[in-house]
């Protein structure tokens, strides 16, 4: 069976052409012609079905035959923050595998200890969306500007916020276990969960973090580099606040859950 093509277009519903950069990938590496079929994403919760109507050079028109709404499938807004290691390869293999298994937002943070103190976000968002469209999501994950650990504790971030750290002299909860506890029917499922850098956060920063609400907290007996911690993070936050709705997410045959 013929795997359905998948196409990032904001606002698809609104709009007749593709992007230039996916009219390229469309016309030059899958090479669809008049009449050809492919599904667009939108990012926000809508695939459709389209046809090509017109594919030339740099330029891919379409018309929508089929409006596909997706309903989500894990409950709250899973946010994670994270201190960019050096090698940025690392951190590109984080975003692109969380934005697979499930992830809302991610966020970046200069600490006290961090190695990387600039990053390119346009780079982080070019990967997102190949993991978007790679995994079937139906939600394009947020991608916030690198900012201070300071910053970003002092936000008003909703639902439950956890910092993760490796200090013995304060008390940690475990991740798994705390993001099991159930929650009452319209409680908020949101969760936030801060992943230091190579050298952990100092522990100023997560007694600041306290200070503001965050629950320190331990993802195991082992430790952990920053973008497997984070990863880790990720999947445990995903599964504890996953549907199961798979059945009414409208997919196309051929297409990948």
């Amino acid at each position: 069976m013929k795997e359905a093509r998948y196409f990032y277009v904001p606002d698809a519903g609104a709009v007749n052409e593709l992007p230039e950069e996916e009219a390229m990938h469309a016309t030059r590496v899958l090479r669809l012609k008049n009449g050809d079929e492919m599904y667009l994403m939108d990012g926000a919760g809508t695939f459709y079905r389209a046809q090509v109507t017109l594919a030339a050079n740099k330029r891919c028109l379409y018309e929508i035959m089929e409006t596909m709404p997706q309903q989500p499938v894990w409950r709250g807004h899973i946010h994670i923050a994270v201190a960019p290691t050096k090698m940025m390869e690392r951190v590109e293999w984080f975003v692109e595998k969380a934005t697979e298994v499930g992830t809302d937002e991610f966020s970046f943070l200069s600490c006290q200890f961090s190695e990387r103190k600039v990053l390119r976000i346009d780079r982080i968002e070019k990967i997102v969306v190949s993991a978007m469209k790679q995994s079937r999501k139906a939600w394009k994950p947020v991608v916030n500007e690198m900012e201070s650990f300071k910053d970003f504790v002092s936000r008003p971030l909703a639902g439950k916020k956890y910092i993760a750290h490796c200090y013995e002299e304060i008390e940690r909860k475990d991740l798994f276990l705390e993001l099991q506890q159930p929650y009452a029917e319209g409680d908020d499922a949101d969760v936030t969960v801060m992943i230091g850098p190579e050298g952990d956060f100092s522990i100023d920063e997560v007694r600041l973090a306290m200070e503001h609400g965050f629950v320190p907290v331990s993802l195991g007996p082992c430790r952990l580099r920053t973008e497997t911690a984070a990863l880790s993070a990720a999947m445990m936050a995903h599964l504890s606040r996953r549907t199961l709705n798979f059945e009414h997410c409208a997919r196309p045959e051929g297409a990948l859950s």
